[in-house]
């Protein structure tokens, strides 16, 4: 049997230095015991963790955060984003 993923549309951004910036609100306005930002001292965001159905992840600086369809967050590589997903407007 052969399957394609149907079409859904979901909420994602770029963990970089400016989003975080800009989308510290969001996130931390989200479910925050499924998201840990870890920091050095003084405060700059090293990675964040996420608790997901698999376990906690960790996402790096470059990969991007997925909210799925069910609310759950999710860390992404690039590579496997630009793949997987097309940017909407």
């Amino acid at each position: 049997m052969k399957a394609r993923k149907k079409p859904v549309v979901i909420e994602a951004w770029e963990f970089t230095k400016k989003a975080l910036e800009r989308t510290d609100s969001w996130l931390r306005g989200q479910k925050r015991e499924y998201l840990h930002l870890v920091s050095q001292y003084g405060g700059e965001v090293l990675y964040i963790e996420i608790d997901t159905l698999e376990g906690r992840m960790r996402a790096d600086l470059g990969d991007f955060i997925i909210q799925g369809v069910n609310g759950e967050f999710y860390p992404c590589k690039p590579d496997i984003f630009h793949k997987t997903y097309e940017v909407i407007e």
